[in-house]
């Protein structure tokens, strides 16, 4: 194998990259279309939803940055590993902000601080 042969095969070509924007985009109509018309109950959606996020993912991975193509995968699984934590940091961190505020500013705390501050 020359170094062409190998420098393609870490790129990609034309025809992967459309293929990985249509299965992205496949899929992203599918949860669309799943949440519009409200195909499931709203567990089953959000479980439906987690599924295709994550078959997306995996053809974000594949089609587009070539996770796994490549002779020596492992700079490029370790930058994968990195960006999956941080990832969860920012987004598990982002629900635990949101659940706090939300508990926090809920309509029955506001009126007990209110009343509390008042000497009711």
């Amino acid at each position: 194998m020359n170094m062409s042969e190998n420098t393609t095969a870490e790129k990609g070509t034309l025809a992967s990259y459309v293929t990985g924007f249509i299965f992205s985009v496949y899929l992203t109509i599918i949860a669309y279309l799943a949440v519009y018309n409200d195909a499931f109950n709203s567990f089953r959606t959000t479980a439906f939803i987690i599924v295709l996020a994550v078959v997306q993912f995996v053809v974000q991975i594949v089609f587009f940055l070539h996770i796994g193509k490549e002779r020596k995968p492992r700079w490029k699984f370790a930058a994968l590993i990195f960006m999956i934590v941080v990832l969860l940091i920012l987004v598990l961190g982002s629900l635990w902000i949101m659940s706090n505020l939300n508990y926090r500013m809920s309509p029955e705390q506001m009126n007990n601080y209110m009343t509390h501050q008042q000497g009711l």
